[in-house]
Formats: structure tokens, sequence, C-alpha cells
């Protein structure tokens, strides 16, 4: 430990924070407390901290992405840190700061708490509308300056489109930093795609709603109107205009089978949500893309949503097809879009964007929110909450056109097309790995997919969600949702049926000799490994839960050989490194053996 970490310590910087006259830009505090918040189950475990800087102490909250210090054991009472990046919030007169960033000073060790600070208590009658994002760098966006003005009482309506002053809007959340336990926050936010309404009828009655994608410069989340809401704000909402929504609004865990955004969160709107359009339209983002190549499509697995850029090659007639489920009629145009990766991919566009398409070839065009198939190798679709922009002002549209108008335009492209059953029929070897080699060779690391095998023996298997519930329809398997009792409906299909199909989607630590991983495996690897279905297996579970357990214990301590895949993956904004199980095969001892045989002979010294 320092000989005098006190002196460390930024003393009396949190006064200086929330008056708005301080000047460190990474103060240096002392936390004194750490607590762990109840929050949804089932949701990401969140924390609340007290910082001191001697002088005086605030409540914090970490965001989920720098929880992991706390689950490290580096963040614990007694320990210095530096904020890297924060924001500060005055709820009911309370000074609270939201941490994004900081950093554990293990330089300095940990002592008991130092001094006798005191808590720092917001004056009402002094607290004056402000921009409440600060040491982000711009990073959230920039708020005009709060211009004070006379409250009003107003009945509260779902929908306010003259309150016309960002001081109305001080408290000002960015969007990644929404949450299930924040209150009194707005937002500001471009909307960046509106879907149609959706309507439905059941014996429970019939019902609307629409989603609309919000973004700002921390991030995108979904947003959802049933019914009154759906009536109000439907008009109120227009694509690439920017709003202030102000709570009450309810933040929920996101429904993944029905949002293609990165976020762990989505909105639902209630009664008194406030929905105002901003007069400046300064600040927000147009657009976010995460772009993967035509060229790449080939490592990205089926069903995966993703973003990419293109220039249109060819434009396709209208057909219309009618759904074997629904027996609805569906208009789609195929496109054939191409990149500097010099391949080609057919893309689908569906509905009333495929019959009023008129984008000349040889445009640049940008879609968001695509659905991979494996159709004719790899093809793509539009979702219908995605959305395509035309030649957009961004760098990758202009190198894309340079390269076009410079040698593209004469280029010859390849397709995808039976590329990956030529793969398969080739017998693909993936190289067998053990643990250790997996992880110090940094397989999934990069942006291509690493495929390997390894032989490993499950020690554990996580039975909280080991199943879902899944469409009946034929090559659906999408999630449905329980509406009412004996009424399970898949928004994919449109249909609702008596009772769902359970398919596992389990999470399983398996280890060697030399460590362990945890490995995603979805219904046909569960199958082999548990020996019965999951909807076998949740049935036991709803009238004999210790003979469930009892299923799952049996199928721990057994060797199989993995073939896995190994991709990166993003999890609440942070990259991580996916392992899912494509494959698994009971030990073959005699090869085994003989494997073991020509290990030995390499060691046998003459």
């Amino acid at each position: 430990m320092a000989n005098n970490p006190a002196s460390h310590i930024d003393q009396g910087v949190l006064r200086a924070v929330f008056e708005g006259t301080n000047t460190v830009d990474a103060p240096v505090l002392q936390c004194v407390h750490v607590k762990p918040i109840a929050g949804v189950q089932g949701g990401p475990e969140r924390f609340r901290v007290v910082f001191s800087d001697v002088s005086n102490f605030v409540q914090s909250m970490l965001a989920t992405e720098v929880s992991y210090h706390v689950h490290d054991g580096k963040l614990r009472r007694g320990v210095f840190v530096r904020l890297k990046d924060f924001q500060t919030k005055t709820v009911k007169d309370k000074n609270i700061i939201i941490v994004l960033d900081l950093e554990v000073l293990e330089e300095l060790g940990e002592c008991e708490k130092i001094g006798t600070p005191q808590p720092l208590e917001s004056k009402a009658d002094d607290v004056q509308p402000q921009s409440t994002t600060i040491h982000t760098g711009g990073f959230y966006g920039n708020n005009a300056p709060a211009v004070p003005q006379q409250q009003q009482q107003q009945q509260s309506l779902p929908a306010r489109t003259n309150i016309s002053s960002t001081a109305a809007h001080a408290n000002i959340f960015p969007i990644e930093a929404l949450n299930p336990y924040a209150h009194k926050w707005a937002i500001k936010a471009r909307c960046t795609n509106k879907s149609a309404i959706k309507t439905w009828h059941n014996k429970g009655g019939d019902g609307k709603l629409f989603s609309v994608n919000l973004l700002d410069e921390s991030g995108e989340i979904r947003a959802t109107g049933f019914n009154l809401q759906c009536d109000t704000l439907y008009d109120v909402f227009q694509e690439g205009g920017v709003y202030y929504i102000t709570s009450p609004c309810r933040v929920q865990l996101a429904k993944k089978q029905f949002t293609n955004l990165n976020n762990d969160y989505e909105l639902m709107f209630e009664r008194d949500t406030m929905v105002e359009k901003a007069e400046e339209q300064n600040g927000v983002p147009q657009i976010r893309f995460n772009f993967t190549s035509i060229g790449d499509l080939q490592s990205v697995e089926k069903d995966t949503t993703i973003d990419t850029i293109g220039i249109l090659k060819e434009v396709g007639e209208t057909s219309q097809i009618v759904s074997k489920t629904t027996s609805k009629p569906y208009d789609k145009r195929e496109l054939t879009l191409v990149d500097n990766s010099n391949f080609s991919v057919r893309l689908t566009i569906w509905g009333a964007p495929a019959q009023s398409f008129d984008v000349q070839p040889e445009s640049v065009i940008a879609f968001k929110g695509v659905k991979v198939s494996d159709f004719g190798g790899r093809s793509l679709s539009l979702l219908s909450s995605g959305s395509m922009t035309v030649d957009p002002d961004i760098d990758e549209a202009h190198k894309l056109k340079g390269w076009y108008d410079a040698q593209g335009r004469n280029d010859s492209f390849a397709s995808h097309a039976n590329m990956a059953s030529m793969g398969a029929a080739g017998g693909r070897m993936d190289p067998v790995k053990s643990i250790v080699q997996v992880k110090e060779e940094n397989l999934g690391m990069t942006e291509i997919t690493d495929y390997f095998t390894t032989r490993a023996t499950i020690i554990y298997i996580k039975q909280d969600g080991f199943a879902y519930p899944a469409c009946l329809s034929a090559d659906c398997n999408k999630k449905v949702i329980q509406i009412d009792d004996g009424q399970w409906r898949c928004e994919k299909c449109d249909r609702t049926h008596p009772k769902p199909e359970y398919r596992y989607i389990m999470l399983v630590n398996a280890s060697d000799h030399t460590g362990q991983l945890w490995l995603s495996c979805f219904d046909d690897v569960g199958r082999s490994l548990i020996g019965m279905s999951a909807d076998q297996l949740m049935e036991l579970k709803e009238n004999d839960e210790k003979a469930s357990g009892d299923i799952f214990q049996e199928a721990t301590c057994k060797m199989w050989m993995f073939k896995c895949r190994a991709k990166m993956d993003n999890f609440q904004e942070q990259q991580r490194v996916r392992y899912q199980v494509s494959g698994v095969s009971p030990l073959n001892y005699s090869v085994e053996c003989g494997k073991l045989a020509e290990m030995i002979k390499m060691y046998d010294v003459q």
C-alpha cells in the first residue's frame, strides 16, 4: 500500500463536480461501500457504490459494463479508483453519480475509510437546470444551455408537443445508461425506423402495436406502444426526426426475437409518457452501422442479423409468394449487391419497399438489419425492422463508390452459391485442440470464425433457462410468447398454437486436463447430451423437479468430442468470444488409444 494514500485523493472534488466548477478530468476517490441491487430476474446484476473524497461522499451506480470490477474482486470497500467516465444526476435532492468507466488503482492498496466524509446533499433552491453529461469528450452529444422558465402545471398527456426548450429536459440520459432502476429521465434520440401498425385477434380480445428504433451518440434502443399509445404516438414519430422521450416510460429486458438492436433493454410507452419533437436536430447521429462485408458472409452463422453495404448491381422484378403457414400473399423483389471483396450476394426486400423500390443500378445502398440465410450458399433478407439508405454520406459509401468507378465496374464477382455445401462435402477436418490451446491461440478473437474439436468432460450444466418455448411450425423454431392459457403466439409466423415445443439452449461447462470452457449447446446437441427431448425434460421438471435435477446430474462427468466454432460476440457493449457446439459424438476409444500410442512413440528415445 502507498505510504499516504489520502494524498492521492482529489479532496473536495465531489462538491465541485455537482456545482459545475470541477477542473479534474478523472478524479481519484475512495470506495467506502459496495452493495448489489435487487434486479429483474434474468437481467444483468447491478451494484450501488459509495465514493468518498474525504470531505464528502455520494451514492453511485455502476453501469453494467463496468460491473466486472466487482465480480473480479478488484472493486471492494477501501480501494481507490479513478473515475474515467461518469454522469451526475439529482433525484429527490440527492446527488447521484452513474459510473460508465473507472480504473481501480491497485498500486494504492486499500485501507479503512479515510476521514469523516459527510453526505453531499443537493439544495433544492440552488439547483439550476444544466446538462448532466460530463467527462465524455462529447461522446453523448452536447446539450444546449438550459434556460430557466416558469414551471406550468399541465394535465399529463401521452404526447406533448409544445414544451419548446431544452431546459425542460435538463436531465438528459444517454440511451446506454437507461435501466429498470432509473427514474425521472429523458432521452434525446433520433427515430431511425418506425414499423407499420400490427394488429392481433384472439380469445382475449383485439390489440395493436407499433415500434420505433431510437438512436443517440451512446447507442440504440427499441420502443413499443400498445393500443392507446399506438393511437396517440404513431403519427408523432417520423423516421429521421429527433425527439425528447420523458419518463414515465417502462424500461424492461429486451425481447431479442423482435429486435436486431444491440441493447439488453427496451422501452414500453405508458399512458403518461411524454414525447416531444426537438427543435434542435443537432448532436444526434443519423444512423449507426456495423458493416459486414459481402466476402465475409460465409463465416457468418445462419439467422444472424447484420448490417451490410454494397453497390446495387442488378434489380429484379417484383413477384409474389403465398405463405404456407398463413396463406397470405407477400410481395418480394431480389437485388444483387457487390463490394470490393469481389463477391456478390442476393438480397430480398419485402412488402411496400419491394413495390416502391426505384433505386438506379450502380447506386450505393447501406442496409441495416438484414438476416443471413444459407439458401443458395449465402443470401440476405431485409427484416421488417430493418432499413436501407441510398448513397449515404459516410466514409464506407464514398470508398465503395470510388473503388467501383475506378475498377469495380469491370470486375467479375464470385458468388457464395454452393460454397457452404462444398465445404461440408469436402469433409472439413477441424483441428483437435486442448482447452488451453483454444485460449492461448486466441481462437475466435479475429473477424473470422474459427473451428476446432476438443475432447472434454461435462462438469456442470446450467439448469436455469435450459430451454425455450418454440413455434410448432415446420422450419420456424422461433420463440413463442404465452398470451393466454393454451395460447402461444409466434410473431414470425403470425400464428397462435395451443402449446409450444421446447428446444434446448443450454450452457455447459466442459473441462479437460488444461482448463475449462463454457459451451453453448442447441437442440440437437442437447438431445445427445441429456438423452431426451427438451419437451420431455420440461414436463418432468414441472411434475418432479428432483427427478429433472437427477437427469442433469446424470449427464455430467461424461466425456465427449465437441465440434465447436469460436466467434467474437457483443454483449453489453463488450466483446467476448462465444464457443458454440455444432455437434457432439461419444469417444471412439479404439481411435483415441491409437492416437495416444502414436504420441508415446514421438517421445521414444533410442
